[in-house]
């Protein structure tokens, strides 16, 4: 039956009936990326995407996404769903309030919405004497009858050498902010909050190293709850030794009761409760007056986006192990496509259209060369699993930006195609993502020319240098500007932060148009990717992206004493030559690492790493532009990538940026 048919019934048999059921994307997290037993949203609708709300009324079913999901959820929405697109249709507590009769009633989940979505919500629905309504029960439970049972994996303990601080140090700072906000006690629900506060790492969700578990913080004690089954002997000892008291995940709810009732003497006069209303559910926002809540964003986001130095060479070094593999892999996948398909590979071009050149040779998919993806990373130190689902994209499907490749459905890799690959990694010091765009073939003109587009975009980001307190909002548009003077654009933000062996997208900060990336600025220490791209639909996608780490600038001036920053980038792979339009002689600009009394380029250290013969040497002046210079010999022309790589020679650290092809 289909979800609807058994959802409608079930909304009409409550006392007041529902006109409308509003099924979010989150757990009772408020997690981006959930459990497959939470997929609620996808179970009803039909469509995968991270992002995105469901809204079923009496007659009619629609979906709100935004723009990295447009032409996925037409892919994946059946003709019963109605896609609405965010930024350019009604916000849906807008559609609800225009579309519901007065004295509607609107259900929903409280452990699936947050605070602060509540509150407008009910804000906007005032104004028709609409009600939101929570359900006693989730109603997409009720009709889910094989839905997946509850992750029980073990919790395991992030050893001090990666995580940097202390556990006891981090409770300690908690409680100071406590303190200078005049609380008495916080409540945390993100799962890589509690993962972060507590040291502690599990696998609950997908690709994300988190546990399902809440915390709580007084200015005398620590609260732990999560599903004990899933604590070993290792971690209760951990836990007990940092006088953190574990308890059953649900009793989160009683024990918050309990807190708001304290007597004032209980509480030292101290009588406000730290609540992020865009992270917490609403199932737990405290019935209390407004004036003994602190409603803002939980300290923990922002001391977790600021990376310790152990956090930083952490990702430095996990990002070099990465690279490697990543490398390895294009080299690998370049081969075959010159063997099984008869490719001329990434540093030649072709006139004609390519055959395949051994048809009794197994042909590669997008699934099979994103599993070979993975093999190459599962041999490096460290590696504990992937980051996300590896985007593996040929052609048009490259223009679906969180494209998922089926086995049902995936494409076969064509060497006149362009390949969209966006992957990366989890290792027990770091967090990876790197996306990478490649032709076997020849590019189109305009292939090229929206590929350099792409390029100067991210170099510009790069490259940047910026002033203390500026935003990732004020940035963006340094990645956009190159595609806007050939009239493009693309619909997603330009970068995010990257936890450390944590989730791989990562707040407080953001570069981004959307209005959210002015609320933090970037600040030294913080990780956060540089990312643009274009897409046409049904054709093609392009999309270049490095992790950079956020570093104090050392300018010739410091205007109004507010110092500068720049970036640093950790990730070392090349981008293609041959995608690159002629008219364009800029092809890469690596950072030089200082170390000590030598500066190394991360470039060349990844080589070496790779087994090269030949020697690559930076100069000892930190922080410049090093430039590779190419010569395209016919001898050279011949070469696998590996041996291109390996017959790189010697390259000249400059300030301009000059590329000899």
């Amino acid at each position: 039956m289909d979800p609807l048919d058994a959802l409608r019934p079930l909304m009409a048999s409550r006392d007041p009936p529902l006109d409308a059921l509003i099924v979010p994307s989150e757990d009772a997290h408020q997690s981006e990326y959930v459990a497959d037993r939470d997929k609620r949203r996808e179970f009803v609708s039909g469509f995968s995407g991270s992002a995105g709300l469901a809204v079923i009324t009496k007659n009619e079913a629609l979906l709100w996404t935004d723009g990295r999901y447009f032409l996925q959820a037409t892919q994946q929405l059946s003709e019963r769903w109605k896609l609405m697109r965010i930024g350019e249709d009604p916000v849906v507590e807008s559609w609800l309030a225009d579309n519901l009769e007065s004295n509607a009633s609107v259900g929903v989940d409280a452990w699936c919405v947050s605070v602060s979505n509540a509150k407008r919500w009910r804000e906007a629905f005032a104004k028709k004497g609409i009600e939101l309504v929570k359900t006693e029960r989730n109603l997409v439970d009720e009709i889910w009858k094989d839905r997946p049972a509850q992750p029980v994996s073990p919790v395991t303990i992030q050893p001090l050498e990666f995580a940097g601080r202390s556990v006891a140090e981090k409770l300690a700072d908690i409680r100071g902010k406590l303190s200078q906000e005049r609380a008495f006690a916080l409540v945390v629900s993100t799962l890589d909050e509690v993962a972060w506060l507590f040291n502690l790492r599990g696998s609950d969700v997908m690709y994300n190293p988190v546990v399902h578990a809440y915390a709580i913080v007084t200015l005398d004690s620590a609260f732990y709850y999560v599903d004990k089954h899933k604590i070993t002997a290792e971690v209760e000892r951990f836990l007990t030794e940092n006088q953190v008291v574990i308890k059953d995940y649900e009793e989160v709810v009683q024990d918050l009761d309990a807190l708001v009732s304290c007597p004032e003497e209980v509480i030292d006069g101290k009588g406000l409760i730290w609540i992020d209303p865009n992270s917490c559910p609403l199932k737990l926002y405290p019935d209390i007056p407004a004036d003994e809540m602190l409603l803002q964003q939980s300290p923990i986001a922002l001391s977790k986006a600021l990376k310790h130095p152990a956090e930083l060479e952490g990702l430095r070094n996990s990002h070099v192990r990465d690279g490697v593999a990543v490398v390895s892999f294009f080299a690998w996948l370049d081969n075959q496509m010159q063997e099984i398909y008869g490719a001329p590979g990434y540093f030649l071009e072709t006139k004609t259209s390519l055959k395949r050149k051994s048809p009794e040779v197994e042909k590669l998919t997008e699934i099979s060369v994103s599993d070979k993806l993975e093999e190459f990373r599962s041999t490096q130190k460290h590696f504990r699993g992937l980051s996300f689902e590896t985007i593996s994209s040929v052609g048009a499907n490259a223009a679906v930006i969180h494209y998922a490749a089926k086995p049902e459905s995936c494409a076969e890799l064509d060497p006149d195609s362009i390949y969209l690959c966006d992957s990366g990694g989890q290792y027990l010091d770091g967090t990876t993502d790197i996306t990478r765009t490649v032709h076997f073939g020849k590019p189109s003109p305009h292939e090229k020319a929206c590929y350099t587009q792409v390029l100067k975009g991210h170099i510009a980001l790069d490259s940047a240098i910026f002033p203390n307190g500026t935003t990732g909002h004020a940035l963006d548009v340094l990645a956009r500007v190159p595609l806007w003077k050939s009239g493009l654009d693309y619909r997603h933000g330009t970068g995010h932060g990257v936890g450390s062996y944590l989730n791989v997208h990562e707040g407080p900060h953001l570069i981004s148009f959307k209005p959210q990336a002015r609320n933090v600025p970037l600040q030294a220490s913080m990780t956060v990717t540089d990312e643009p791209g274009y897409y046409e639909d049904g054709k093609f996608g392009v999309r270049l992206e490095n992790v950079l780490i956020v570093k104090e600038a050392q300018t010739a001036h410091n205007f109004s004493d507010k110092g500068y920053l720049c970036f640093e980038h950790i990730t070392w792979v090349w981008s293609v030559l041959h995608e690159i339009s002629s008219s364009y002689p800029f092809l890469l600009s690596f950072r030089s690492l200082s170390r000590g009394s030598s500066s190394t380029c991360r470039y060349c250290h990844l080589k070496r790493l790779h087994g090269s013969t030949s020697t690559m040497l930076a100069a000892e002046r930190s922080w410049d532009l090093i430039c590779l210079v190419f010569i395209r010999s016919g001898s050279l022309m011949q070469h696998s990538l590996y041996r291109f790589l390996a017959d790189l020679i010697t390259f000249q650290v400059l300030r301009c940026n000059l590329v000899l092809i």
